[in-house]
């Protein structure tokens, strides 16, 4: 499997939206040949949510544990949630307990920093992880759209508001 394989499949999923930032772009250097995939059916990239997967090609400077800037590396990451990620790993996200390697490739790891939040992490995933690969970023696809869809119901929906203090 190749980025390419993955960047195609997300394009087909309904209301999908691919960043690739590259040179010229009013995007960071440094992200730069990645991909950010997001639910964003209007075309625009949302500004009040996180991708839900994302394609790295190399190492960031606070991420270093997949060894990325070997020549031919990269890493799919995806946002699987809490229970899926426990499913995935074996632990809960947060609480790693065993080491491991970060940088072993068509693996499902933990992600390297953002475990915690409920990412995995799969370097150059193939034979192994290939399959698996996609449906978990075709599961997070979906997830990202039921979020949309449920924050909308709550934005239209009439009833009760707050105010800004929170007292009435």
């Amino acid at each position: 499997m190749n980025m390419e394989q993955i960047i195609d499949a997300v394009h087909a999923l309904p209301g999908s939206l691919v960043l690739a930032p590259g040179p010229g772009s009013e995007f960071p250097e440094v992200a730069w040949g990645d991909s950010f995939f997001y639910y964003a059916p209007d075309g625009r990239v949302p500004t009040n949510t996180q991708p839900y997967a994302t394609i790295v090609t190399k190492d960031y400077p606070d991420d270093s544990a997949s060894h990325l800037d070997q020549a031919g590396r990269w890493r799919l990451n995806v946002h699987v949630g809490r229970s899926r990620f426990t499913e995935l790993t074996g632990e809960t996200p947060g609480d790693l307990t065993r080491d491991r390697d970060f940088s072993a490739p068509d693996v499902v790891l933990p992600h390297p920093v953002y475990s915690s939040l409920g990412w995995i992490a799969i370097v150059n995933p193939a034979d192994a992880t290939g399959a698996l690969a996609l449906d978990l970023v075709r599961a997070a696809h979906e997830a990202a759209a039921a979020r949309r869809r449920r924050r909308r119901r709550r934005l239209t929906t009439p009833g009760p508001h707050r105010s800004r203090t929170g007292t009435g």
